[in-house]
């Protein structure tokens, strides 16, 4: 694993990244420079915000830390780079997902080998959709590896409010539908982490207390973003970063229960048997 940003390398060896998100369609300035201030007064990895140019300036002139933008554009990706964005991230789907659209592996691939020719020497990370089965975004991890990406990230699903209530009875009624895009995302980082040798992130529905858990299931990190913005001020998000981060630190063998009978019902054996023939083929 080598990443550019040589402040990010060490966080992504010791497991530790904590990317902070404040909001893919936030371009409030105020609300997005305060998040930014508790980020640089924090133990966080580096902010995730909205693609826009004037934005980056913004939070560049108050803040240290790497700012990553994401988007699906290739123009405001561009753009961003140019006003100073220090790594980019090609994902943040809910734009299709609120069309009914769904980006297909290639189309992702396609737009990827367009960014590598313009952004140049910047890390790349890449959102792999939640939609895909489970051994297509491992192959689409292993192209993307192929493609000199840097960083992986996997998202969890989004479902109605009906089939929550499916997965309620599975998995109990406690299990909402942050907690279902919790385990749907680590099921992603668990099983695309035995095939690449790239850094992943586990992003969907993370907060403080599970946050250990995604590292002990492939994640280097975490990106968490709506339990910090639900915080009162500054003080309160700098502590809750703070906590999610010494949450990263504690070393635990304890799994989560609902993660591990999620598993019950995937054929790991199995799927990575046909995935490894598909890598092969």
């Amino acid at each position: 694993m080598n990443l550019y940003n040589h402040k990010l390398q060490q966080s992504f060896e010791l497991k530790s990244v904590i990317k902070v998100i404040s909001g893919i369609d936030n371009t409030n300035v105020s609300e997005v420079i305060k998040i930014a201030k508790a980020v640089s007064l924090s133990k966080a990895t580096y902010i995730d915000i909205a693609a826009n140019p004037h934005l980056v300036k913004k939070v560049k002139s108050c803040s240290n830390l790497p700012v990553c933008i994401s988007s699906v554009n290739i123009i405001d990706i561009y753009n961003c780079v140019l006003a100073g964005a220090d790594l980019v991230e090609l994902g943040n789907y809910d734009f299709f997902y609120a069309k009914g659209n769904y980006v297909n592996a290639k189309q992702i691939l396609t737009l990827v080998k367009i960014l590598k020719r313009l952004v140049g020497r910047i890390d790349l990370c890449v959102t792999v959709p939640y939609y895909l089965s489970l051994i297509d975004q491992v192959i689409l991890a292993k192209d993307l590896e192929l493609l000199g990406v840097n960083i992986i990230q996997s998202e969890g699903v989004c479902l109605s409010k009906k089939f929550v209530k499916n997965y309620q009875k599975t998995l109990g009624p406690n299990l909402d539908q942050s907690n279902i895009a919790f385990v749907s995302s680590l099921l992603s980082t668990y099983f695309i982490s035995h095939f690449v040798d790239i850094p992943i992130i586990s992003a969907s529905g993370c907060r403080s207390i599970t946050s250990k858990i995604s590292t002990q299931y492939g994640a280097s990190g975490i990106g968490i973003g709506s339990a910090i913005r639900k915080q009162k001020n500054i003080i309160d998000m700098v502590k809750y970063i703070n906590q999610t981060y010494d949450s990263l630190s504690l070393y635990s063998e304890n799994k989560s229960s609902n993660f591990s009978r999620v598993l019950q019902f995937v054929p790991y054996d199995e799927m990575k048997k046909l995935t490894l023939n598909k890598l092969q083929s």
